[in-house]
C-alpha cells in the first residue's frame, strides 16, 4: 500500500514582510534593494529558482520587481494570452481572507509581462485578469492605470511594475496591513517559480491557498 505524501508548502501558511518605500514609483530612481526580496518557498519541494522577486508598498500602492536569469530561449509573451505568458503573475487579497475557496471582490490577479504588447509585441504589458470561479470581481482597471518598465536581455529580463492603490479594491494599509498574496514567475523554458504551492493546486483561483504579505515600516 503506497503512502500519499503532501507537498511541504501545503502544511504551512507563509507570511513575509513587505517593506515600506517612499517614493514608491519615481520616474527615475534607485531599484529596490535586497531588503525587499521575497522568498520562494517552492524550493522546499524542489521547484526551480531562477528569478529574484522583490516587493514594496506605500500609501500609493504596491511595487514589484523581478530579475530573471539563465534563459537560452526568447521570452514567450502575448498580450492576447496573458494568462499563459512568461512573466510575473501576482494574486492579491486586500482582506487577507484564508477561509474562502472562491475569490471575493477584494481578490485580484495581475499579469506583469516583459514583452507581448505593441505592434511588434516588444512592449511590456500589465493587466488585471479575472479570477476563475470568483464570487465577485474587483472594480475594473484600465491597463493604462498600471505602471510597468522592462528590459529584455540575453539570458533573461528585468521588470518593474506599479499597482496603484486605486487599482486595488479595498486597499487600506492602516486598517488592513496584511494582504493575502501569492506569486508565480512563469517561464516556458525554466518552469514555474512559486511563492508557495505549484500548479498541482488551484492557486490561481483559491484564496485559501495563498500566503500573506505584512505591510511594515522599518
Amino acid at each position: 500500500m503506497s503512502e500519499a505524501l503532501l507537498a511541504p508548502t501545503f502544511l504551512f501558511r507563509f507570511s513575509v514582510p513587505c517593506r515600506h518605500c517612499e517614493p514608491l514609483w519615481p520616474a527615475k530612481g534607485p531599484e529596490l534593494g535586497p531588503e525587499y526580496t521575497l522568498p520562494s518557498f517552492g524550493e522546499l519541494e524542489g521547484r526551480p529558482k531562477f528569478a529574484d522577486v522583490r516587493a514594496a508598498w506605500s500609501h500609493e500602492g504596491l511595487r514589484f520587481a523581478v530579475h530573471v536569469s539563465g534563459k537560452k530561449q526568447n521570452v514567450w509573451c502575448r498580450s492576447s494570452r496573458p494568462e499563459d505568458s512568461d512573466g510575473l503573475h501576482v494574486w492579491i487579497d486586500t482582506r487577507d481572507t484564508h477561509n474562502i475557496h472562491r475569490a471575493s471582490r477584494f481578490c485580484h490577479r495581475f499579469a506583469l509581462l516583459p514583452a507581448g504588447g505593441g505592434g511588434s509585441e516588444t512592449q511590456p504589458v500589465a493587466r488585471l485578469l479575472m479570477i476563475d470561479r470568483a464570487r465577485e470581481n474587483p472594480k475594473s482597471v484600465a491597463d493604462s492605470m498600471l505602471g510597468i518598465r522592462a528590459a529584455v536581455r540575453s539570458g533573461g529580463y528585468t521588470l518593474q511594475a506599479h499597482i496603484p492603490a486605486a487599482a486595488l479594491t479595498g486597499f487600506d494599509a492602516p486598517e488592513h496591513p496584511r494582504l493575502g498574496f501569492t506569486y508565480v514567475v512563469v517561464d516556458r523554458e525554466l518552469g514555474w517559480q512559486t511563492f508557495t504551492m505549484g500548479p498541482e493546486f488551484p492557486i490561481d483561483e483559491d484564496p485559501s491557498l495563498w500566503g500573506s504579505l505584512e505591510l511594515i515600516r522599518d
